[in-house]
């Protein structure tokens, strides 16, 4: 099973960003432990040093679901601001959600591509230029296209398209999920503050 998640701190603060990196350490740790695969798919750096404003994570294992079943909502952390030492806000709230809860066999169709073949320019030799050896492969749905041509082989060329491009469409689709996330973080927060899935409290988690 694979799922990919976003770890937020939203429209938060810079000690909201520092929970979320130590959220992102500590979850990479249960993952090991758990022997869930996982690879970080974008990063979003905050204001201050060693602080994130989100992270999106790729993760793969086989009881993936029910452990992220205790992870996913809020997470509220208790403890006084590393950057402002007189501020009198003691909790803090990030989110952990779920991004791409469509499957990518779903998401992604290679009957949904359409290939163009032409011949590539530039270095290669005769070959390269009596031969339509280049791809273009275009996603119909989403207009997303990639070209490939530093292969020799039209077979090869194709394959490395269709690699990038259903890399390519699967970051759109993330992309547009993690932007309807931040727009709805207002109404998010304000009914979740309430009942966060986890809390930690201290300096130290």
């Amino acid at each position: 099973m694979e799922k990919t998640i976003q770890i937020t701190a939203g429209r938060g603060p810079a000690e909201c960003c520092w929970v979320v990196a130590q959220v992102l350490k500590l979850l990479l740790k249960e993952f090991s432990k758990q022997g869930i695969q996982h690879e970080i798919i974008d990063r979003k750096q905050g204001v201050e040093n060693g602080t994130l404003e989100s992270v999106v994570l790729r993760c793969k294992g086989k009881h993936l679901s029910t452990f992220l079943n205790s992870w996913i909502g809020t997470i509220q952390w208790v403890g006084q601001s590393r950057f402002r030492k007189h501020h009198k806000r003691k909790n803090w709230f990030i989110a952990i959600n779920e991004l791409a809860s469509e499957a990518e066999e779903q998401l992604f169709r290679e009957q949904d591509v359409s290939f163009e073949f032409v011949r590539a320019s530039g270095p290669g030799g005769q070959h390269v230029n009596k031969v339509n050896t280049a791809v273009r492969a275009t996603h119909l749905p989403t207009n997303c296209s990639i070209f490939s041509m530093k292969h020799r082989s039209q077979w090869q060329n194709r394959k490395e398209a269709l690699t990038l491009l259903k890399q390519a469409v699967l970051c759109q689709h993330i992309e547009q999920q993690k932007e309807r996330l931040q727009e709805g973080w207002g109404n998010h927060t304000s009914l979740q503050r309430g009942n966060p899935v986890k809390v930690f409290k201290g300096n130290d988690f």
